[in-house]
């Protein structure tokens, strides 16, 4: 027998939810019961509150990672806008930095269980740091910050990586859905839930195999020479971006006020001829800035944090005497305030 579980979390979308059931529902009664399918909380059993009115959902069951089969999780519903507890980005990153991640990294080693997510499902997964370097798919919102998680963003309906099927918007657990059903129990039984539906599943499966198309070139004379461009960047500074660069020299404290909590950083900021480098250190590691660009008296540059969640933010920074401050964004996530103090 398929098993499948679907995980619900407070704040989860009804229609990630729902839709999926309804085809794993009906795929059961077609084939006599090959095939179960309820809902489940890393909890445990208890009623679940989704983001849409607070409708309620009941958890039947504890999720058990090591039950082959499918494992599905919706994204959440909630505003888009601000930096609130009841946005969609807040309530990820409670999912994500819940047990529910360590349950999934555990459901992921196993050989017998396929994971699959839509919407925003999958975003909780690159947040919790478990789809780095894998190919995916999310609403598409949120597809800057799928990919600030290092995962590989894919713009398709369905993006099939073998144990880990991901789908796009809210609709696509239809979708979703209905692929897992012709691939685990064949395209008949797929078929009949499609004609009992009256809907026909939407979009190519992307899988990673396969020929790929050949990349677009630009006409002649029209690429930049990335090498020169990066001798002329950094060979002729302007003295005046060398004056600005000393203000940021030193070691920094600085703290980031994320949506889902306080990052204490350590910065060390050297500058030589006008040209920035640097080093970020979060507890025992330590990362180099990335692209480090001095502009309008503003340092801007890129870094991989793990904490509290698997993010690549993009910092812009401003320095006056010993008081260093300004924003960090990963995607859709609000933009997060950090200030810090100079460390002799």
């Amino acid at each position: 027998m398929l098993n499948v579980q679907i995980v619900l979390f407070d704040g989860f979308d009804l229609l990630d939810a729902v839709a999926p059931y309804e085809v794993f529902a009906a795929a059961a009664l077609m084939t006599e019961d090959a095939l179960s399918v309820e809902f489940v909380a890393p909890e445990g059993p208890r009623p679940v509150t989704s983001g849409i009115n607070g409708v309620r959902l009941e958890a039947m069951s504890a999720l058990n990672p090591d039950r082959g089969g499918i494992i599905l999780v919706p994204g959440a519903s909630g505003s888009v806008d601000g930096d609130g507890p009841d946005t969609i980005p807040a309530i990820l990153g409670r999912a994500a930095g819940s047990e529910l991640t360590g349950m999934i990294r555990q459901a992921l080693g196993r050989p017998d269980v396929t994971v699959a997510t839509v919407c925003g499902g999958s975003l909780v997964l690159a947040m919790g740091g478990l789809l780095e370097g894998r190919p995916a798919v999310t609403n598409h919102l949120g597809m800057d910050l799928l990919g600030a998680t290092g995962a590989v963003p894919v713009a398709a309906r369905v993006v099939d990586d073998g144990n880990l099927v991901t789908a796009g918007g809210v609709t696509s657990g239809l979708d979703i859905a209905l692929y897992l059903v012709e691939r685990e129990l064949g395209p008949r039984i797929a078929h009949a839930v499609e004609q009992l539906f009256e809907f026909e599943r939407r979009g190519t499966v992307w899988r990673g195999h396969g020929m790929a198309p050949s990349a677009a070139k630009s006409p002649a004379g029209d690429e930049p020479d990335g090498a020169a461009a990066k001798t002329d960047r950094t060979s002729e500074v302007p003295a005046d971006n060398r004056m600005q660069s000393s203000v940021f020299e030193g070691d920094w404290e600085i703290t980031i006020a994320t949506p889902v909590g306080k990052l204490p950083v350590r910065l060390s900021i050297t500058t030589q001829d006008g040209i920035v480098r640097g080093t970020a250190s979060q507890g025992d590691e330590t990362v180099p800035l990335v692209d480090p660009v001095l502009q309008d008296r503003k340092l801007t540059w890129s870094l991989p944090v793990t904490k509290p969640l698997r993010l690549n933010l993009k910092f812009e920074a401003e320095a006056d005497g010993d008081r260093i401050g300004g924003t960090a964004k990963a995607g859709i996530l609000p933009a997060s305030k950090w200030s810090g103090n100079r460390v002799s």
